[in-house]
């Protein structure tokens, strides 16, 4: 019985830790992810074809359970080909000249910068319970963005817009894994240039095209690992610690 004011006394020490601990709420999340791209456009039509790798490093600033800004700076290897296509033989005469088989293909690294809002159906988090917090939510996102094109004939470069969604889990308080689709439509139609048999694929229809209609377009699909930093502030018996 003597023991039982030391069990009380250390119980009363580790109570304020263990609920600080629960409440903790981060800034910030940082880490990377790799996965697949494919491009659309004149040498390639269909979802998830000539698929290449894509990696990516990923920050991510928390405003709330439901609300995150992300930044992201990723690499894709994009490609195609038009061995299954017909092209006009003078997509720009005004007659109709039949057409002949496309041989062009490219393949090119692209280089993708920018940063998307996203928005989770539920409260995302751990602990806090009573505040409906939930460690698994899908979420949409939009945003934009810079893409550049190196390799192939010529470098290129255009603004993005991202649109996409995806799910994230907590696998522990810090530790955040996400699996994520994209799309990112491009203001620019030559990221298939080639010039392989005077196969123009920026524009091989002669078909007008300005801002985003009739422009490039490519997707990512990747899995995301990331890792919780910055711990905003902790609540204990109304007590507010800010760090």
């Amino acid at each position: 019985m003597r023991l039982v004011p030391f069990i009380v006394v250390g119980l009363l020490a580790v109570l304020p830790s263990a609920g600080r601990a629960q409440d903790e709420i981060y800034r910030m999340e940082l880490g990377g992810g790799i996965g697949g791209a494919f491009y659309v456009g004149d040498a390639n039509r269909k979802p998830f074809a000539h698929m290449g790798p894509v990696g990516s490093v990923v920050a991510r600033y928390i405003f709330n359970p439901h609300m995150a800004v992300k930044g992201n700076l990723a690499v894709a290897r994009l490609s195609g080909n038009t061995d299954t296509m017909f092209f006009p033989a003078d997509a720009w005469s005004g007659t109709a000249e039949g057409g002949r088989r496309g041989t062009a293909h490219f393949e090119r690294n692209v280089i993708d910068f920018g940063a998307q809002f996203e928005l989770n159906f539920w409260g995302y988090g751990i602990g806090r319970g009573y505040e409906g917090y939930s460690r698994i939510t899908p979420y949409i996102l939009m945003g934009a963005g810079l893409t550049l094109a190196t390799g192939g004939v010529q470098a290129d470069a255009g603004f993005n817009i991202p649109l996409g969604v995806g799910v994230k889990f907590k696998v522990k308080r810090r530790l955040n894994i996400g699996f994520e689709w994209s799309m990112r439509f491009t203001t620019t139609d030559r990221l298939d240039v080639s010039n392989a048999e005077g196969v123009i694929l920026s524009d091989p229809y002669g078909v007008g095209s300005s801002g985003f209609k009739n422009k490039d377009c490519y997707s990512f699909t990747m899995l995301t690992l990331t890792y919780d930093l910055w711990p905003k502030c902790i609540n204990c018996n109304n007590i507010k610690y800010v760090f």
